[in-house]
């Protein structure tokens, strides 16, 4: 699963909506939950938004049925930070937060994580992923993405990249595919990348799950409620055997 938490606000800042979007990210129970935009901490929102938890955003939503998890630590502005996380059901051996920010103030990042399944001697990578809005910056952020997948990842070892691309364009499809042999599901199963946003009527397809040496994987479809006020992306949600 891979959903963009908003800062744990709805659409337009208007309500603080991050216990039920732990609720709802509960209800699907996916062994992997990749979060953008997920809160470390904001020392004014704490005191002053009352149901505001102690703890990260990300062990928050973790709570007891995601063990393992890793933040990768993107902006940092005077009142806290923001960035990436995995939730994982699997031991987390090891993770490095890539940082791809590049001109201007956007601060992104590839939150890279190498699992450990039960049964398994290959290891699983899975890679986080918060794109640039602007397209030259997406450009470069992709090539450095496949330069890490081709870096750091076995050939043999089956990877998950997830998350906020804001490639409306469609262009990361043939990049990761050339660069790095990924494909994703929904474009696999659909012909097209599955729409997100804005979350009440999805129009750009913006999110995505590109998968590499998965032998199985379908998506899922989520129903309208209760994702469509609970961020301004709507979760995607893929079922994959490796």
């Amino acid at each position: 699963m891979t959903v963009n938490t908003h800062k744990g606000f709805a659409a337009l800042n208007r309500r603080f909506i991050l216990p039920e979007l732990r609720d709802a990210v509960r209800t699907v129970g996916a062994d992997l939950v990749f979060l953008q935009e997920v809160l470390g901490t904001h020392s004014r929102h704490s005191r002053t938004i009352q149901n505001w938890p102690q703890a990260p955003h990300y062990e928050f939503l973790a709570d007891t049925m995601w063990p393992q998890f890793a933040y990768g630590r993107n902006a940092v502005y005077p009142r806290g930070h923001h960035g990436n996380a995995l939730l994982s059901k699997f031991p987390i051996v090891h993770y490095r937060n890539h940082d791809v920010s590049l001109h201007g103030v956007e601060k992104r990042g590839l939150l890279h994580c190498v699992l450990r399944l039960p049964g398994r001697a290959v290891e699983v990578h899975a890679i986080c992923a918060h794109l640039g809005l602007s397209e030259i910056q997406r450009d470069q952020q992709l090539e450095l993405l496949c330069h890490i997948v081709r870096d750091e990842v076995p050939k043999d070892a089956p990877l998950i990249v997830a998350g906020d691309f804001n490639d409306w364009r469609g262009r990361a499809h043939r990049v990761l595919e050339q660069g790095a042999s990924l494909h994703e599901v929904f474009v696999h199963a659909h012909g097209r990348a599955a729409r997100t946003f804005p979350a009440r009527f999805p129009v750009l397809p913006l999110d995505r799950i590109y998968v590499r040496n998965a032998g199985v994987h379908a998506p899922v479809v989520l129903p309208r409620r209760p994702w469509a006020h609970l961020s301004d992306h709507t979760p995607l949600v893929a079922e994959i055997q490796l």
